[in-house]
C-alpha cells in the first residue's frame, strides 16, 4: 500500500468492480438486472421493516422516549439491508454512482456505457421494489399504524417540492449526504484495510444509521416507498417522480462527485501515454482478504 496514497487500493478496488459491471451489462445484461432487482427486494423488505419498528414504538400510553428509540432501532435494522446487498453480489444504484465515476475519471468507461449501467441498475431496483409492492397489497403486513407511518413518510418527502426553492434545496442537501454517507461506508469496505467481516459489517450498518436516522434521502429507498403505498392507492405520482429525480441528482453528488471523483482525483499520479493509470494495471484484490466479492456489488 502506497504510504502517500493509500486510497489507491481503494480506486483499483472499484476499477476491478467496474470491470465486473462493463461486462455483466454488456454480455450479460439480465443477469445484471436479476442481481439489480434482488437489491430491490432487499431494500424493499428492509425498509418496511423500519416502519413496522418505528410504529410499534409509537403506540398510545407508551414511554415519552420510546418513538426515539423506536427510530434508534429501526434505522440499525435498516442498515442491514446494505450489507446483504454487498455480501449477496447485488446491485445498488447509489453506490455504482461513484464507482462509475471513479471509472470515468481514469478513461476506463465512457458515459454512455456508465449511463447504461446506472439506468439498468435502477430499473431492476425499481422492479425489484414492484415485486415487494405488489406482494404487500396482498397481505396485512402494512395495515394500520405501519401504513400511517408510511404515508406520513410520503407526505413529508414529497412536500418539501412544495415549500419552493427552499424545500427543494433541503431535499437536495440530504439527498447529497446520503450518498456521501452510504459511499463512505462503501469506501471503507473497499479501501483494503479491513479484513474482519464484522467490522465491515458495522461500518455498513452505521452509514446506513447516520442517514437514516437524520432522515437524509435515498433515491431507491424513497422510489420504492412510493410504489409501496402507489400500489395501495396513495401518493401523487408526479409530485413523487418530481421528488426522486431531485434525490437522484443529489445522490449523485454525494456519491459519485464528493466520494468518487474527489477521491479518483486525490489519489491521482501521472498516467501512462495510453491514458491509463500505470498503478493500476494490477488488480488491488489480491492483497485483500479472500473472502472479498470481487465484483464488488453494493
Amino acid at each position: 500500500m502506497d504510504p502517500l496514497f493509500p486510497g489507491r487500493t481503494f480506486v483499483s478496488t472499484v476499477l476491478d468492480a467496474l470491470d465486473s459491471k462493463k461486462t455483466m451489462t454488456g454480455k450479460m445484461a439480465g443477469k445484471y438486472m436479476q442481481r439489480a432487482i434482488m437489491a430491490g427486494l432487499f431494500v424493499g423488505i428492509f425498509f418496511t421493516t423500519y416502519f413496522a419498528i418505528v410504529a410499534a414504538f409509537r403506540v398510545e400510553g407508551a414511554p415519552a422516549g420510546f418513538p426515539i428509540l423506536g427510530k434508534v432501532l429501526a434505522s440499525l435494522t435498516f442498515g442491514w439491508a446494505l450489507v446483504l446487498i454487498f455480501y449477496t453480489n447485488s446491485e445498488l444504484l447509489t453506490s455504482n454512482m461513484m464507482i462509475v465515476s471513479i471509472g470515468a475519471y481514469h478513461h476506463r468507461i465512457n458515459w454512455a456505457h456508465s449511463l447504461r449501467i446506472l439506468a439498468l441498475c435502477l430499473t431492476g431496483n425499481l422492479i425489484g421494489g414492484l415485486v415487494i409492492a405488489i406482494l404487500l397489497r396482498f397481505s396485512t403486513i402494512i395495515d394500520g399504524a405501519v401504513f400511517d407511518q408510511m404515508v406520513a413518510a410520503v407526505q413529508l418527502k414529497t412536500g418539501y417540492l412544495h415549500d419552493g426553492a427552499f424545500g427543494v434545496a433541503d431535499l437536495f442537501v440530504r439527498a447529497i449526504l446520503c450518498n456521501f454517507c452510504i459511499n463512505i461506508g462503501m469506501l471503507m469496505v473497499y479501501n483494503g484495510k479491513l479484513t474482519n467481516d464484522f467490522t465491515k459489517c458495522v461500518i455498513m450498518v452505521v452509514a446506513v444509521f447516520v442517514f437514516a436516522f437524520l432522515g437524509f434521502e435515498h433515491s431507491i429507498a424513497d422510489s420504492v416507498l412510493f410504489l409501496i403505498t402507489g400500489v395501495q392507492g396513495v401518493g401523487d405520482p408526479l409530485m413523487e417522480v418530481l421528488t426522486v429525480t431531485v434525490i437522484l441528482l443529489g445522490n449523485f453528488v454525494g456519491g459519485g462527485l464528493l466520494i468518487g471523483l474527489n477521491f479518483a482525483v486525490m489519489n491521482d499520479h501521472p498516467h501512462t501515454s495510453a491514458g491509463v493509470p500505470a498503478a493500476y494495471h494490477r488488480s488491488a484484490l489480491h492483497g485483500i482478504d479472500a473472502h472479498q466479492p470481487t465484483s464488488g456489488k453494493a
